[in-house]
């Protein structure tokens, strides 16, 4: 079989409103590698966006998988419960930044938890309002594109968004917009729109995914915290993206010194497996009845064995200590290229959570042409690198966290060379 054969039956069978980053059909991966379907080798930056953190068919995570399909596949958790669901939430409850008593639920997406975290946090409180923030991204449900904040191509077309959604400001420093700006944004919303006491809860991505991987300075994260305090509000972190080792922590808010009342995650929770979550302060999570959470397939049994090994592999392997490494030397290469790269005007990223966000020299307007061909030149060249941000002109590196040393290298050096032709084109 050819891409391009493929492609076409691709076209004739499935929803153009899928969308395609790549024409390149997979046949095979190992940890940092992927084969397509005429054999041709490519360098994987992008990890299935943030989910195979522990690369592709990961032994371990293999292991458990293998073992749980060969005792059963389904019996839906409400139905006939299993113990390894309740000893995953047991551990997501221990893990998740906070000193006080959490519970879990399991589903099945991202936007699934981010959902199922707005309906929490508004029988708690009794309130309807929720706040996001510009940038964001929090799925393509109707109430996930609602949090959602950039139109195209998330909300053009769909009609009215879900009611009581407001979105403020998020700092983001190459565009000069500071925390400042975005409490201001928030209190102007209490002044002329809101009433603080219909608000349920505030979210935001400790570091924007879709957004342009900005990560959130600590005064605002401190900020929303005592605001919500304040008025009795419940502070959502999406950890969706984040989490996982990806930056450097297994969850991002560990650095920030400030709990969450919910956090979503998905992702890179699985290693590949479609598992998703909400773990909360066991009060809220316990307020709605029972039958008003869950789903048919929330915490299936393969998902479920493939989380606790993959917990177990970001523990024995240390991954977040090889986040940490693998980021620092990815921003001292983008430090070298950008002295040969006016294009590039910040570098930034917790981890092994960095992006590279490119602009005109002559303009500073950001340039998402230049983006998407340095983008292309690195296929070219057998590396897979995602682009991102509400400009489209950030590339956001997303490699396995177990990438070989010898790999990674590789895939450095036809970065620099994708940057340098693209500068020529």
């Amino acid at each position: 079989m050819l891409n391009a054969e493929v492609a076409r039956r691709r076209d004739d069978a499935i929803s153009r409103g899928v969308g395609m980053m790549t024409q390149i059909y997979a046949d095979r991966a190992l940890n940092a590698e992927v084969w397509d379907i005429e054999g041709n080798r490519y360098i994987d930056f992008a990890a299935g966006i943030a989910v195979v953190n522990t690369g592709h068919c990961h032994p371990r995570v293999m292991a458990a998988v293998t073992e749980q399909l060969g005792r059963f596949t389904h019996t839906c958790h409400q139905v006939m419960p299993y113990e390894n669901y309740i000893r995953l939430a047991e551990r997501l409850n221990d893990k998740v930044p906070g000193d006080f008593k959490k519970k879990t639920i399991f589903v099945t997406t991202g936007a699934e938890a981010c959902e199922n975290a707005v309906k929490i946090a508004r029988i708690a409180t009794g309130r309807n309002a929720v706040i996001a923030f510009g940038g964001g991204f929090h799925g393509r449900t109707f109430m996930g594109m609602s949090l959602t904040g950039k139109v195209e191509p998330y909300k053009k077309g769909f009609g009215a968004m879900m009611p009581d959604v407001f979105h403020v400001p998020f700092p983001m420093e190459p565009h000069g917009i500071s925390t400042t700006d975005a409490m201001a944004g928030i209190e102007k919303l209490f002044k002329s729109d809101l009433d603080p006491a219909r608000v349920a809860a505030i979210i935001f991505e400790p570091v924007q995914g879709e957004g342009g991987f900005y990560p959130a300075p600590a005064e605002l994260i401190k900020a929303i915290r005592a605001l919500c305090d304040k008025h009795g509000i419940v502070m959502i972190a999406d950890e969706v993206q984040t989490g996982f080792a990806r930056t450097g922590h297994l969850f991002a808010m560990e650095a920030y010194g400030v709990a969450a009342d919910l956090t979503t995650m998905a992702k890179g929770l699985a290693g590949g497996l479609p598992l998703a979550a909400v773990t909360g302060k066991a009060e809220l999570m316990d307020a709605a009845n029972p039958g008003g959470l869950g789903g048919t397939y929330a915490g299936n049994p393969l998902g479920i064995a493939a989380a606790n090994a993959v917990l177990d592999v970001i523990e024995d392997e240390d991954l977040c200590a090889r986040a940490n490494e693998l980021g620092s030397r990815l921003k001292q290469r983008l430090e070298s290229i950008r002295a040969t790269a006016p294009e590039i005007i910040d570098i930034r990223g917790p981890g092994f959570m960095v992006a590279v966000e490119f602009a005109n020299p002559g303009t500073n307007a950001p340039d998402a042409g230049f983006t998407a061909r340095v983008r292309a030149e690195a296929q070219k060249r057998g590396l897979i690198l995602l682009t991102c941000g509400v400009y489209g002109n950030v590339v956001r590196f997303l490699a396995p966290i177990t990438i070989p040393d010898a790999h990674f290298a590789e895939g450095l050096d036809i970065l620099e060379a994708s940057v340098a032709a693209a500068r020529n084109n």
